[in-house]
């Protein structure tokens, strides 16, 4: 059987596609080469992906660290699994607790349960071949001897700092004399070697219930956070049944709420009453469609996603056909509008791996925005997320803060298959641009035909709020023009990282296509 896209690769940045039979796929080399070690060793694609997500805690710290949460999708040779492993608040965290208003977006009362260590944990229990302790070893052995720092890392290192660098613990663990470290320089961090060896040997549980987690406490309460080791003992990592939607012959798999993996469903649930194969790929009138069922999709996502115990609004019901008819029926193709929530019925780390026996995974981890809180507790390495930001302080909101309850939350991986069986395991991290990223992908790949390393290439757009979209510099300037002609709000780029990036495997009828995004230091590893 044949592919059913295009080998062209026509962008500004063209990447090769990589084929084999085994492959890991990461936004850095060194984690990607992790992973492939474990396959070599006879691990598998779990034990792959493992020692990739560990490593990029070290590696990519700008981006996640043991302090993050994560998310999971499995295809185990015969079905689909979903893990997630986001954590849940404090139980002081009430709307009190704020004196009603936001969460903050640094220090420890932005800080919840970190999930990452659970993930690792759960997914090695119930998947992995390898001893946990393995997956560990190219992760310590960086912390105590150093990398070198790759020029994105770099880059992004010194434009995230000025907001976290005093933020307590931060400038001893990651400012090396002061100050970034520059791309090539070396850089080691023993404490996160040792503390990475504390969770290895205790298969975790060190995390939630020993000594690290008294320490997460103390550390907590000397700078006025409300997290305890309590908190930490309560948290559990959830498999879940993933949330799908069937578009143009393939059916596509997000881990449901409190993620924002609905916005790809609904958005691409829209874009189903649409003729977009008849609408040139690149042209003002599919990214205008695209645009504006992405709207109506965080417009919905925005009004009731949240952890699912506080949902008055099921996911079935956003998904639901006719309502997503008449949410399309709402969209006018020659005229941008803004769009409000209906009625229905009823930074950030992104890696896939892939085997010769058939397992698929797709995995994600994040702080959340950058260094997250920016809190890192001394003497462990262990940088802490800011997931509470993502909270509502609104009256009513069923995201509203509250004890011990899941934000909002914004990495998705996603899995694509058809007619039962496995296609394609992919993600594009990046804030809210994830599920943007997500059905800009699957457009290109199921209405126009392009391979997958295309369609991470192509120039994408990002929708920021009301009629402002954010365009890439490689869109044609004929798309740009149409688009404001539409009454499109278009905005150039004006920071690091607005358009995500995106991390992919292909299954082949005797192997894998395997693509990563050129916008990182991304690379796919394979044999």
């Amino acid at each position: 059987m044949s592919a059913p896209f295009s080998w062209e690769l026509p962008y500004r940045w063209p990447r090769k596609p990589v084929l084999a039979r085994n492959l890991v796929c990461t936004s850095q080399p060194l984690a990607a080469e992790a992973g492939l070690q474990m396959l070599a060793e006879g691990g598998n694609a779990v034990d792959a992906a493992l020692a990739a997500a560990i490593t990029l805690t070290l590696v990519e710290p700008v981006s996640n660290g043991i302090g993050s949460d994560a998310f999971a999708i499995v295809w185990d040779g015969a079905t689909l699994h979903g893990l997630n492993a986001s954590g849940r608040s404090p139980a002081a965290w009430t709307p009190e607790y704020f004196h009603g208003g936001p969460v903050p977006e640094r220090g420890w009362n932005a800080v919840t349960v970190p999930g990452a260590v659970s993930a690792w944990a759960e997914l090695h229990r119930r998947f992995g071949r390898l001893p946990f302790e393995k997956l560990f070893q190219r992760a310590i052995r960086y912390g105590r001897e150093g990398f070198l720092v790759s020029p994105t890392v770099a880059g992004q290192w010194a434009a995230l700092t000025p907001g976290v660098r005093d933020q307590p613990g931060f400038a001893d663990a990651f400012l090396p004399g002061g100050v970034p470290p520059k791309p090539g320089q070396l850089f080691s961090f023993p404490d996160h070697a040792a503390t990475l060896e504390r969770i290895a040997a205790t298969g975790g549980a060190d995390f939630y219930t020993g000594d690290l987690a008294e320490r997460m406490q103390a550390h907590a309460s000397s700078h006025g956070g409300a997290m305890t080791k309590a908190d930490l003992a309560a948290h559990r990592a959830d498999w879940v049944d993933p949330i799908t939607m069937d578009y143009r012959g393939y059916t596509v798999h997000e881990i449901p709420p409190n993620g924002q993996g609905v916005v790809a469903l609904i958005a691409l649930g829209i874009l189903s009453s649409f003729d977009m194969p008849s609408l040139a790929p690149d042209s003002a009138d599919s990214m205008h469609l695209q645009i504006e069922a992405l709207k109506l999709a965080f417009a919905d996502a925005q009004a009731y996603v949240a952890d699912p115990a506080y949902m008055d609004i099921r996911p079935e019901e956003l998904l639901d056909s006719e309502y997503l008819r008449q949410r399309a029926a709402l969209i006018d193709p020659g005229r941008a509008k803004p769009m409000t929530a209906g009625t229905p019925r009823g930074g950030t780390v992104y890696l896939t791996a892939a085997d010769a026996g058939g397992m698929m995974i797709s995995m994600i981890q994040s702080n959340y925005d950058g260094f997250g809180s920016g809190v890192v507790v001394p003497g462990t390495g262990i940088s802490l997320q800011n997931r509470g930001t993502n909270f509502s302080a609104a009256m009513g909101h069923p995201n509203r803060v509250g004890p011990n309850k899941r934000p909002f939350h914004t990495i998705i991986p996603a899995f694509l298959t058809k007619d039962g069986a496995p296609v394609m395991s992919f993600g594009v991290m990046g804030g809210h641009m994830q599920p943007q990223g997500h059905v800009q992908v699957l457009v290109r790949i199921t209405d126009y035909g392009q391979n997958p390393q295309t369609a991470c290439d192509a120039p994408r757009f990002r929708v920021i709020s009301g009629l402002r979209v954010n365009v890439e510099a490689g869109m044609p300037s004929a798309t740009m023009d149409g688009l404001r002609d539409r009454g499109h709000h278009v905005v150039l780029p004006d920071g690091h990282d607005e358009f995500g990036s995106c991390q992919g495997i292909w299954r082949l009828p005797n192997g894998y296509l395997g693509v990563s995004d050129p916008r990182r230091d991304g690379q796919v590893a394979a044999f």
